[in-house]
């Protein structure tokens, strides 16, 4: 029986709607527990973010937010004028302005999996056409194929940069090849993870008239339950995108965090040092413990555990560290994320992490 008869009681759904996969968000009940399972950044926001938000008042509050200024000053902070910048609650509401935009029933849309899951999300919802290459085995990025296929002409190219959950980055000059051949499609970088790694397309908006590029406050700047993202990408594109968004897309207490962590780059910068030293213990620690794991640009490390994979993620869960679970994403047992969060944390999994192994 189809999902459309099933629900001959209900309101009818969208045929897209319904085609769609579910996705499940992170389960509940996360407080108090070492969170390695999702790439927050464990440290926690800026003080300065704090401050802002104590400052708010119940007028702040009861207004309609006003994001102009904010906007202007994130600009300055991103060196692009701020007709080049949209805000969005989060990232996620990012990629949906972008199929909202420019994908119709039925175009086609390239992506490189597993990535980040709301790049087929939104675009099955918008109702287009899915085509998904795949890493192999050991996490190579299939580059050919990739060219093959923008030479078709696909409405719109999804990559994050940093790959999630991979690590694996292309660099400058492997994404200005992408463009290259790319010029009749969309091309959207998520750069949600540039802050470990450096790679950043924005210097190219105004030279690349079908590039998007796309950042969130959610991972280095540790203001995931805020949900604050940014789009940037030309003048032109920016105002046609306007007139699909929200008006009042992102909250006050957003705009007021996202201020004042532009006003506090000495924070950030002491948080991508600790993530180096704490990687660098958790790839020697991984490969002491004789743990198969992948190179990654990103705050997180994918390893193979094999058939020990759900062992492991229950063995932790047990002693209060939460680690990622994806080996669905491969098609089977083993393969386990495991967020880098601070030297003290990276020890105490490691410690874990021998017990249960």
């Amino acid at each position: 029986m189809s999902v459309r008869a099933r629900a001959g009681r209900g309101i009818r759904s969208r045929k897209a709607v319904e085609e769609m996969r579910a996705y499940h968000p992170p389960l509940e009940g996360r407080g108090g527990k070492l969170r390695l399972d999702f790439n927050e950044n464990t440290s926690g926001c800026s003080p300065a973010v704090r401050s802002a938000l104590r400052r708010m008042t119940s007028a702040t509050v009861s207004m309609y937010p006003e994001q102009e200024t904010v906007r202007a000053r994130l600009a300055k902070y991103f060196r692009v004028v701020p007709e080049e910048l949209l805000l969005t609650n989060g990232t996620d509401d990012a990629l949906h302005l972008v199929t909202d935009t420019f994908v119709e029933r039925g175009d086609e849309v390239l992506i490189v999996e597993p990535t980040f899951a709301m790049y087929r999300f939104y675009s099955e919802l918008a109702g287009a056409r899915i085509t998904a290459l795949r890493y192999n085995a050991t996490m190579q990025f299939p580059m050919s194929a990739l060219l093959k296929a923008l030479k078709r002409g696909p409405r719109v190219f999804f990559v994050a940069n940093p790959n999630n959950p991979t690590g694996h980055v292309l660099n400058a000059a492997e994404l200005r090849k992408i463009l290259r051949v790319a010029a009749r499609t969309v091309v959207v970088i998520d750069e949600a993870y540039f802050e470990y790694c450096g790679v950043s397309a924005i210097g190219w908006i105004r030279k690349s008239p079908n590039l998007i590029v796309t950042r969130t406050f959610s991972k280095a700047a540790g203001m995931a339950g805020l949900r604050l993202g940014c789009i940037f990408t030309n003048r032109d594109n920016a105002a046609v995108m306007r007139k699909a968004a929200s008006p009042y897309p992102v909250n006050a207490a957003a705009l007021t965090a996202a201020y004042a962590c532009a006003t506090d780059k000495a924070y950030l910068r002491e948080t991508i040092r600790e993530f180096r030293k704490s990687r660098a213990e958790l790839i020697a620690g991984l490969k002491k413990l004789g743990v198969e794991q992948f190179p990654s640009a990103a705050n997180f490390i994918l390893t193979n555990m094999g058939e020990r994979a759900k062992d492991v993620v229950r063995g932790l869960s047990q002693r209060g560290i939460l680690v990622r679970d994806r080996s669905s994403d491969f098609g089977g047992l083993g393969y386990v994320r495991i967020t880098i969060g601070t030297v003290a944390q990276t020890r105490r999994v490691l410690r874990a992490l021998k017990e249960v192994l």
